[in-house]
């Protein structure tokens, strides 16, 4: 079986509106994280996909996001097969961080890359 090449596109271009759809963990998101940024955790995704079709339905693209791309990889895969337009962020979070991207954290501290 042939799968279409995953679209993806690096942190430095993702629109600064964008809706950015983090699958990372709660851990992870707490250190640091997009603004703005829909929360859904890998391991929730199923449950929660619901909340996801919605923030897509007037045919916004998702930029998936994890640490470095490799859940987000799958979960952007999925969203494709579903007809969803979303796209992977290469290098995640990881990258967004080097890219100089604005993040928060929920913490209060400085946001971080956990």
């Amino acid at each position: 079986m042939n799968f279409a090449p995953l679209p993806t596109v690096d942190a430095a271009s993702v629109p600064g509106d964008a809706l950015v759809l983090d699958v990372r963990e709660d851990d992870e998101w707490v250190a640091g994280h997009v603004e703005g940024a829909l929360h859904v955790p890998m391991s929730e995704f199923v449950a929660r996909f619901g909340e996801v079709t919605e923030a897509v339905a007037d045919g916004r693209r998702a930029y998936v996001m994890c640490r470095v791309g490799g859940r987000s990889a799958q979960v952007t895969q999925y969203l494709v097969q579903q007809g969803l337009d979303a796209v992977n962020v290469d290098g995640g979070m990881v990258a967004w961080e080097s890219a100089g991207r604005p993040m928060v954290s929920e913490h209060g501290g400085p946001a971080v890359v956990a």
